[in-house]
């Protein structure tokens, strides 16, 4: 026997023995990434919803109306809006994980401040408030495309709509588990206490996740069986390979042309307007709602904070829903057009129940209906998945900036609308009406507007 022969045997033998071998068992790393991104999600909009509960108490402590109280409600969106396009460039530049830590540690900082105001008085509370809850929306601008780029990074395309449901949902989770938290430390230690304990559990959180996230090739955890699948489904494994000396040389130049063809997009457009209306609900219910409950319906503070985590609960489980739903649809061969938009009209549809509480004063009743708003505001708030699926390759964090800066639009425009309603007419039927009207807006803008779902290609 030749010694090439006897090398050929050796290599075939070899080989057998690793084909005989089963593969290397996958590993499921992208769902600690998804429970870090819920948890940091919940914490994110449990800060937006401290004003909410103490508000009652600060309005009368300090002497501030109901427009003051909406301007005030409204610092947060201003500046949450301005925020989206540096933000979505940050992540595209620096990658998730520093860009979004940084943003976590810094808005926690600015809702701790948040406690002091109490020391001031009159118009010098009311502005520095204002710019407090001004600099915590700026801080917390990168959080959600930070989310949707995750999302696509980690996830393929069939886990992809469960996965965005998921980290949306903390948003009703936030309201299960802290508005009745909230309004205990309101009611027993002062509202000074419900930004301290707050602003102090982010600043751990920023900690933890600095501990825990990576990109996907870069996780010690992660198999490359595991990476496989992530990529054969078309999650962007690849993403930050490059990206900082693309970012930094192609986009300082091209950006903008770039946010021009994303306007120029009818399908785009359609899920901008369709987000817009989808968050003025969200807006709704971490702002007023828990004001209705106390200043139209009698509730004590403290019971409106535990009456108002029943409709998150019913949010969070139509929010999961949602997103198994489209993801079932998709498994079972519906096109990605019929399985995302599905869910989102028929939630927006169940969302405008919330109208029918202006003809009863029954408070089980009133309960029930903004119960099954909200569980539908929770299966149609997809467009994360949407934008996870449509955003171009070479921005997804500026794209979903673009996406999420017009989507708060809202934050800005319903509380201060609604406060303007309030004080003119002296109740909050017509603000129902408002809120039940964008609904119906984001459904036929999904049904008219936005026509088939798919990856936007950019032209260089």
């Amino acid at each position: 026997m030749t010694i090439e022969s006897t090398a050929v045997n050796a290599e075939r033998a070899s080989y057998s023995t690793a084909a005989a071998q089963p593969a290397a068992k996958q590993t499921r790393v992208r769902y600690l990434i998804l429970a870090m991104l819920f948890l940091v999600t919940v914490i994110n909009y449990a800060d937006r919803a401290t004003l909410s509960i103490t508000g009652p108490v600060i309005s009368k402590e300090l002497g501030i109306n109901a427009a003051e109280m909406g301007f005030i409600f409204s610092a947060f969106g201003w500046a949450y809006v301005l925020g989206q396009l540096p933000g979505g460039w940050l992540l595209d530049r620096y990658g998730s994980k520093i860009v979004y830590g940084l943003s976590i540690f810094i808005w926690s900082v600015f809702t701790l401040m948040q406690g002091s105001i109490g020391f001031l008085a009159g118009g010098t509370a009311v502005a520095t408030l204002f710019a407090l809850r001004f600099a915590v929306g700026f801080a917390e601008a990168p959080s959600f495309p930070g989310n949707s780029r995750v999302v696509a990074a980690w996830f393929p395309g069939q886990e992809r709509a469960t996965a965005s449901a998921i980290f949306n949902s903390a948003q009703y989770f936030a309201t299960v588990l802290f508005a009745p938290l909230m309004g205990w430390l309101t009611h027993s230690f002062g509202w000074h206490w419900v930004f301290g304990v707050m602003g102090g559990l982010g600043i751990v959180m920023a900690g933890v996740w600095m501990k825990t996230v990576y990109a996907p090739k870069d996780h010690p955890r992660i198999n490359q069986a595991e990476l496989d699948h992530i990529a054969a489904g078309g999650g962007l494994v690849n993403m930050d390979d490059g990206q900082k000396k693309a970012v930094s040389a192609e986009q300082g130049g091209a950006k903008w042309d770039y946010i021009r063809q994303l306007f120029a997009s009818r399908m785009m457009v359609g899920i901008f307007l369709g987000q817009f209306c989808i968050n003025a609900i969200t807006y709704f219910f971490i702002t007023w709602f828990p004001v209705y409950l106390v200043q139209a319906r009698g509730m004590s503070i403290l019971n409106a904070g535990f009456i108002a985590s029943i409709p998150a609960i019913c949010g969070f489980v139509g929010g999961i829903l949602g997103g198994v739903m489209s993801d079932a649809m998709l498994r079972r061969g519906y096109s990605l057009t019929a399985a995302r938009k599905t869910p989102i009209v028929l939630g927006m549809v169940m969302s405008m129940a919330m109208i029918a509480c202006n003809y009863t004063d029954l408070q089980w009743v009133i309960v029930s209906l903004m119960a099954l708003a909200f569980f539908g505001k929770g299966i149609g708030a997809l467009g994360w998945a949407v934008m996870s699926d449509c955003a171009p390759k070479e921005i997804t964090g500026l794209s979903g900036g673009v996406f999420n800066m017009c989507g708060n639009l809202s934050s800005i425009s319903t509380p201060i609308i609604i406060g303007y309603i309030i004080q003119s007419s002296g109740s909050f039927n017509g603000a129902l009406v408002f809120v039940g009207a964008n609904a119906l807006i984001a459904a036929v803008s999904y049904l008219v507007v936005v026509g088939e779902i798919k990856r936007m290609e950019l032209k260089k």
